[in-house]
């Protein structure tokens, strides 16, 4: 079957709700016949993490079905899944650094092994960003150097490449794109790579920057497989850290007069992606892509989800149905949750990490929604921070409680796991690279669901549920049935 939009197959699930709650005895589904085997599941809840569910319920033949039920069709397929994983920054990768070959051995190991996440997906910074040790690029020069004869990546040697290297070994299949945070400040208006926006002279040169930092990092063993023009190109983040101001004119001409062109002519198959900011930009990636010589050199738009919704994504495939979406930050920061509301004048304020190891029903849910609006993808932020979200040169005197993926603490070196990393098995274990998200239909209140189909034909459903109460939900697949009690704030997954 010839892939068909959402809104398309709303509309068919919606007629075919009718005609079960009508009791139609004649089968409505392309796979009606088709018996799925046997039912493997597992569960994650205040109880449970990512445990397996002994004697999961089967399918099993039926007919009528709730209005509320979840109808699956794997005949309509969406997009194909690159897969999951965060982001190597400066921070994370030095406290990789600061830990013993053994106990780092085993966290990459438990991230990106076959026996641990399974992540498969990287981001890496070209340059500092915010999570950082200091601020660099690789040409820091008080004059301008637009030959770049002072390029060097020797900082990231210390410790950046050695833990992407190790995580290389461990899953050979890592994907990995970069971003700039900003290019040397002498690229910039106000000559600081604190805020601030290009120079348009230094468009030649910045493209060349792009080119010796993926050569550079080919050298040392790390091929980069796509790049971004910039991280949130929308905002200088008034200055507070590395950030770059990209006009939407500029990053098109950049991208279809100097990236493009040299990428291409330095023979580097790396992809460029655009946007690398919030859903909120929509409108912006239109027009970009709308002009025929930006969309020659682009493969996919980058997405951040601090504002907007991931439906924004969805639209520009609907425009765009070449271009790809690719999801590439969104937390978990501690800063991604509001101030504490107890706190005392003179006090430091510290965010509110209360929820930093529970909150894995809120993760699932925006994964569902991520994958259920096209995207290939699914990279969260920093890999590792410590107790007090650092290193962070934003305000480093400022603590701003637990955040990254998996935190450190920085006096017992005792690890403490994020609801973002109790969430990812459910997807990063269970949805293989190359897997087809399917189509699945049905409103249940507070229940959120995704399916895809794997390239060795195993089938995977997620369904979260958010609420506070349990969740008896029925799952149809042709004239079979799931019935399935899903306990409160779960994710439970089903592979079949």
């Amino acid at each position: 079957m010839l892939n068909q939009n959402r809104r398309d197959f709303l509309k068919f699930a919606a007629s075919v709700s009718g005609a079960v709650i009508l009791n139609e005895t004649k089968p409505l589904y392309a796979e009606s016949q088709i018996v799925p085997g046997p039912v493997r599941a597992w569960r994650t809840s205040a109880q449970e993490k990512f445990q397996s569910v002994q004697s999961p319920p089967q399918w099993q033949t039926g007919e009528e079905l709730s209005p509320l039920a979840i109808y699956l069709e794997p005949a309509t397929t969406y997009q194909e899944v690159l897969g999951f994983g965060g982001a190597f920054t400066d921070a994370s990768s030095y406290l990789l650094h600061l830990m013993e070959p053994d106990a780092r051995r085993a966290l990459l190991s438990d991230l990106y092994g076959q026996s641990g996440l399974r992540l498969s997906v990287g981001r890496t910074c070209i340059g500092t960003s915010d999570f950082s040790t200091k601020m660099y690029s690789y040409d820091d020069t008080p004059e301008p150097d637009p030959e770049l004869k002072h390029f060097s990546i020797d900082q990231d040697r210390a410790w950046i490449l050695p833990a992407l290297r190790e995580a290389q070994e461990i899953n050979p299949d890592l994907y990995l794109f970069s971003c700039v945070w900003s290019p040397p400040g002498w690229m910039k208006s106000g000559g600081s790579m604190l805020g601030g926006c290009m120079k348009e002279r230094y468009f030649g040169p910045h493209a060349q920057y792009f080119v010796k930092f993926l050569q550079g990092y080919a050298d040392a063993g790390v091929k980069v497989k796509a790049v971004t023009v910039n991280n949130e190109v929308d905002t200088d983040q008034d200055g507070h850290f590395p950030a770059t101001l990209w006009a939407q004119q500029h990053e098109m001409v950049f991208v279809a007069s100097f990236l493009g062109p040299a990428l291409e002519k330095a023979g580097l198959d790396t992809k460029i992606w655009i946007n690398d900011h919030n859903y909120n930009l929509w409108g912006r990636v239109a027009d970009e892509l709308s002009n025929p010589q930006v969309a020659k050199y682009v493969e996919g738009v980058a997405w951040h989800s601090y504002a907007g919704t991931p439906d924004a994504m969805t639209r520009i495939h609907e425009m765009f149905p070449d271009k790809h979406q690719y999801f590439t930050e969104g937390g978990p920061p501690a800063n991604m949750f509001g101030p504490s509301e107890e706190h005392h004048p003179g006090e430091q304020l510290r965010r509110d990490d209360s929820s930093y190891g529970t909150d894995w029903s809120r993760w699932s849910s925006s994964f569902t929604g991520m994958l259920r609006n096209w995207s290939r993808c699914i990279c969260v932020w920093n890999l590792l921070l410590d107790e007090n979200g650092r290193p962070d040169i934003t305000n480093p005197a400022r603590p701003m409680g637990r955040g990254g993926l998996v935190s450190i603490d920085s006096k017992t070196k005792e690890l403490s796991y994020s609801g973002n990393y109790y969430a990812f098995p459910h997807y990063s274990k269970l949805i293989q690279r190359g897997a087809r998200v399917f189509a699945s239909s049905g409103d249940v209140s507070g229940v959120d669901h995704v399916a895809a189909e794997n390239p060795d034909k195993s089938r995977v459903m997620v369904l979260t549920n958010s609420n506070k109460a349990e969740k008896q939900v029925h799952c149809r697949l042709g004239n079979r049935i799931l019935s399935v009690a899903l306990p409160s704030d779960s994710i439970t997954s089903f592979v079949w």
